[in-house]
């Protein structure tokens, strides 16, 4: 019954600011901007590289601003990947368990295969 003499505006406090979601939006906006110089030099780069043999391949991956770009763009792409498919998990199931579930997973994808892409291109930059 007292639930029923609550005003829209005190059933709604305590569920959280309308600009919550803010900072997710920036963060998407800002590694998408970042992702399009780096996924344009990545392409370029492929191109460029394209019928190199490996040493030729690891003597450019080797160099420091390939190496360094390399490992943003991958730490960038998989940063926005987690934080998409966070987006989409969240609006889309409904099921908290399975809504927890299928965000570990990608959490937890995400970083490995980023560190996995970052390791691998450090072994090649120095020679492992």
């Amino acid at each position: 019954m007292a639930e029923k003499m609550r005003s829209p505006l005190g059933s709604a406090r305590g569920l959280g600011s309308a600009r919550e979601g803010a900072k997710e939006w920036w963060v998407m906006r800002l590694s998408s901007l970042a992702l399009i110089p780096l996924s344009l030099w990545f392409a370029a780069s492929v191109i460029a590289n394209a019928g190199a043999d490996y040493e030729s391949f690891a003597a450019w991956v080797a160099s420091p601003v390939p190496a360094v770009l390399l490992t943003i763009t991958i730490a960038v792409t998989f940063w926005h990947m987690a934080h998409g498919l966070q987006v989409v998990i969240e609006d889309y199931v409904h099921v908290e368990w399975q809504k927890l579930a299928a965000l570990v997973v990608v959490k937890f994808g995400c970083v490995l295969l980023g560190v996995v892409g970052v390791f691998a291109v450090l072994r090649i930059a120095f020679g492992g």
